[in-house]
């Protein structure tokens, strides 16, 4: 299941989280067609990945604090994380098949 990150819940949700598993975020925004189309294969690659790593969006103009602090700039923007930390970046749309392979690298 895809979840929903915000600036409120990032540290819990994603920094905390990735200490035990890969977390990936898809930065986007409501009004971004590639965004829309990378939408699809975030839920898509979060049903496959079950529980082995945390897979979910956080939509930019939300919380613009967290895609700043990570110097999102263009949209959509894919980052990993892995022990706290952020350990691969991607910018624009990514296909399922790169972004399991990504992922699989820190499980």
């Amino acid at each position: 299941m895809t979840k929903h990150f915000t600036d409120e819940n990032f540290a819990k949700e994603v920094v905390e989280v990735s200490k035990t598993k890969p977390v990936l975020v898809d930065f986007f925004a409501e009004w971004c067609g590639p965004c829309k189309l990378q939408g699809s294969i975030i839920d898509q690659l979060a049903d496959e990945m079950g529980e082995a790593a945390a897979i979910g969006k956080m939509n930019v103009e939300e919380s613009s604090k967290t895609a700043e602090e990570y110097g999102v700039m263009t949209i959509p923007t894919l980052i990993v994380f892995k022990d706290g930390k952020s350990v691969a970046n991607f910018t624009g749309l990514q296909n399922k098949d790169s972004l399991m392979t990504q992922i699989k690298k820190y499980l």
